[in-house]
């Protein structure tokens, strides 16, 4: 079972959700990180660290001696992350893709591949959960590569959930691409709700089923409301806008450590998010 935590917004509490969901469920599971520009899932889940290592991409390195400046690397490349000015070719690293094409369609075997370091992967755990998370380096500007090596790296036979960007950029779509589940996590305020629509559409590209946690349930309108029952996405769990659960946040820590009932809370949560996902691959199984 793969659950991906998403929203439309940032600050709606995805990192809130996703780490108290896997404390819940305790062991059997792994925690990604795969908000890569900002990643902060550590800071709650407070995991021991194990190993970290560099990530890096492919990027064509040309050789100029072999190079007859024929262009044809710059006409495959969609990303013009490599051109030629007169018989010399200029590689732009931070536009590259790393599909290959160049290398491929080059008539002289000009072009290798070379390594430009994205960021980080840090291995680590906390009473019997997994986690992994992505750094991304400072001034990379390419994270769905890091974001896929984030997911690449986890335990096909352990629940996964993932932290997710927030937004529906490519970023997101990395993350949330070949989940079974993506929990969309969204507050009741107009901001909200306009994100919320733009995530939802998103999903239903990807044709993952999808339901809500509405965080700081009870401010704002009934809108968020409204738009998920007109739209057939389930309510899930709903959390109140509580001071103690603000001071519980801003400390670093746990609802389902600082208050017990919680933890029922969002155990029943991965029991719904499991009910839902049968139900409806059921439904489309009868469609098909």
């Amino acid at each position: 079972m793969i659950i991906s935590v998403a929203s439309g917004k940032g600050g709606t509490g995805k990192t809130t959700v996703a780490t108290n969901l896997a404390l819940a469920l305790g062991e059997q599971v792994e925690l990604l990180d795969c908000d890569v520009e900002e990643p902060n899932a550590d800071l709650f889940l407070k995991p021991l660290i194990s190993r970290t290592e560099k990530v890096e991409t492919p990027i064509p390195l040309v050789d100029g001696e072999k190079c007859t400046g024929c262009g044809k690397c710059a006409e495959i490349c969609r990303f013009n992350a490599i051109t030629v000015v007169g018989k010399k070719v200029l590689v732009f690293p931070e536009l590259c893709h790393s599909c290959g094409g160049c290398m491929l369609v080059c008539p002289e075997g000009a072009i290798s591949e070379t390594g430009r370091e994205l960021g980080t992967i840090s291995f680590g755990h906390r009473n019997g959960i997994g986690f992994i998370n992505g750094r991304l380096r400072v001034g990379e500007a390419m994270s769905p590569p890091l974001i896929r090596k984030v997911r690449a790296a986890a335990d096909p036979n352990l629940v996964t959930i993932i932290d997710a960007p927030p937004g529906t950029s490519c970023p997101v779509i990395a993350a949330m691409n070949g989940a079974d589940f993506i929990l969309m996590v969204t507050e009741p305020t107009p901001f909200g709700l306009h994100d919320l629509r733009l995530a939802v559409e998103a999903v239903r590209v990807l044709n993952i089923p999808c339901g809500l946690v509405i965080n700081r349930a009870d401010i704002g309108d009934l809108q968020v409301f409204a738009y998920a029952e007109s739209e057939r996405v389930p309510i899930l769990m709903t959390i109140p806008f509580d001071r103690r659960i603000a001071e519980i946040y801003s400390r670093s820590q746990v609802l389902v450590e600082e208050i017990p009932e919680w933890r029922r809370q969002f155990f029943d949560l991965y029991g719904r998010i499991e009910a839902f996902t049968k139900s409806w691959r059921r439904t489309k199984q009868c469609a098909n």
